[in-house]
């Protein structure tokens, strides 16, 4: 009996490599791609991460290396992450993030794109990502958002290309773009962390920057600030929010385990959007490779194209600097 046409799982365009490539709806390019940077006030040399592999923590020397490394890789845009050498709760200095960022500019000028993190969670001594009220119950929202607005504004001043605001403070995004439009830099553009999670995948990188909560105070996690992973309509909710106060992207964090947030925000948003491919997330998969349960370069790429198939046009990966070789 012959099967109608119509009914016939087409085989024919996936027969072979040249019909697949014609055929794909889906394309991930290793221009999408920023590469997270880590750099550690004081440390003497470049230190391995047990919870990143093949992630280093750079001194303020080497990262210079690593980014001339990564410029031969394909890798052009960056997300920097500085680590203080001390944490304070008040009375901030910004100035180590100020000057790293004027040493990478200077160096690198216009053939890299430089975001710049903008959170204190790495500068506290409690871990929060902002100021705390006086019994440690709860971040104040506007207190903190004003000591933000400043950060972004000396960092912007030293160069950076863009300000990204990881803190998920109400408000933030307009008292930024305020400021920097009323200096002079309005040409400095805003990348939202939007709709950020309180997910649990994010330990190795809290490792990392030294910034996990402190368990020891009453406010001992982030919930009542971050997203609420059961709510994916007040996530949606602030990002159209960020994209109406002058946010230039939007971003999802983590993105994998959130890609019907990513999918809907495509459909709602004129910005690009930004897939987070957090720590917890990286780790997972490079323990899956170290094992020998997937071969890791495969396992990344199905990752990233998920988060495209699902609408982000930005991919930030820990893994960026090796997305050309992969792809190509």
């Amino acid at each position: 009996m012959e099967t109608p046409e119509q009914f016939i799982n087409n085989r024919r365009l996936r027969a072979n490599q040249h019909i697949r490539e014609l055929a794909n709806e889906v394309y991930v390019s290793h221009k999408d791609f920023i590469q997270p940077m880590f750099v550690e006030d004081g440390i003497a040399e470049r230190q391995a991460n047990k919870g990143l592999a093949n992630v280093y923590t750079e001194t303020t020397e080497t990262v210079l290396r690593q980014i001339e490394q990564d410029i031969k890789s394909g890798v052009t845009k960056f997300l920097l992450f500085p680590i203080p050498n001390h944490k304070v709760d008040s009375h901030f200095n910004f100035d180590f993030a100020a000057n790293l960022t004027s040493s990478i500019k200077s160096t690198f000028g216009n053939s890299i794109w430089l975001a710049n993190d903008v959170c204190l969670c790495s500068y506290t001594d409690h871990g929060h990502c902002g100021i705390l009220n006086n019994d440690g119950t709860r971040l104040l929202n506007n207190e903190t958002v004003k000591i933000l607005a400043a950060y972004s504004l000396q960092l912007a001043q030293a160069g950076s290309d863009c300000i990204a605001p990881s803190d998920m403070t109400d408000g933030r995004i307009l008292a930024i773009r305020q400021l920097l439009n009323g200096n002079s830099f309005d040409h400095v553009a805003l990348m939202s962390y939007a709709a950020k999670f309180s997910s649990s995948l994010y330990g190795p990188f809290r490792d990392v920057c030294k910034s996990a909560p402190n368990c020891q105070i009453k406010l001992n996690d982030r919930k009542s600030y971050q997203l609420n992973f059961a709510n994916p309509r007040t996530a949606i909710a602030a990002a159209l929010r960020d994209s109406d106060e002058g946010a230039d992207i939007i971003m999802v964090k983590p993105a994998i385990a959130y890609l019907d947030v990513i999918q809907s925000l495509h459909q709602q948003v004129h910005q690009p959007i930004a897939g987070y491919h957090v720590s917890g997330e990286y780790a997972s998969i490079e323990l899956l490779a170290a094992n020998n349960f997937g071969e890791r370069d495969l396992l990344h790429l199905e990752a990233w194209t998920a988060m495209k198939r699902a609408g982000a046009s930005i991919i930030i990966s820990y893994a960026s600097r090796e997305a050309k070789k992969w792809i190509d």
